[in-house]
């Protein structure tokens, strides 16, 4: 049974509509021809996603979402994405955009990274946020 499970690390973040959200995130997932084990979205701090990156990729710097994917062939989803609660509120606030919004926006960003879309070059980072507004049009509120 496919699942999403929403978690939070170190805050006392609360997700609104979890159940539409599982049912977006699936809608996407099968929609890019992959099956859906399980994915585990884990809402934390700046502090504690600092550590995350700092212990698991070595990098020292903050961010907004960390994406793993502990899938084992190839077609399947089966990943822990971790969110900056603080990182998000932020990136809203500077974007001049609801925070609800960013927050989705970051949620299928890493959900992309786990059906495998890039961000490092222009050309990925073009056809990731196409990708990311083509999906963030799908959701219902």
């Amino acid at each position: 049974m496919a699942k999403i499970n929403f978690y939070t690390e170190a805050c006392s973040f609360r997700l609104k509509n979890k159940t539409l959200h599982r049912k977006w995130i699936s809608e996407t997932i099968a929609n890019e021809g992959f099956q859906l084990d399980e994915l585990n979205f884990i809402f934390c701090t700046d502090e504690y996603l600092l550590e995350v990156n700092r212990n698991y990729l070595q990098h020292d710097y903050y961010t907004d979402v960390i994406t793993f994917d502990n899938s084992e062939q190839q077609g399947s989803i089966l990943g822990d994405i971790f969110i900056s609660i603080d990182r998000v509120r932020d990136n809203a606030r500077s974007l001049k955009q609801q925070s609800d919004t960013e927050l989705d926006r970051v949620m299928v960003h890493g959900t992309l990274h786990l059906l495998g879309y890039k961000d490092k070059s222009t050309k990925d980072q073009k056809l990731m946020t196409q990708k990311e507004d083509y999906y963030l049009s799908k959701r219902e509120h």
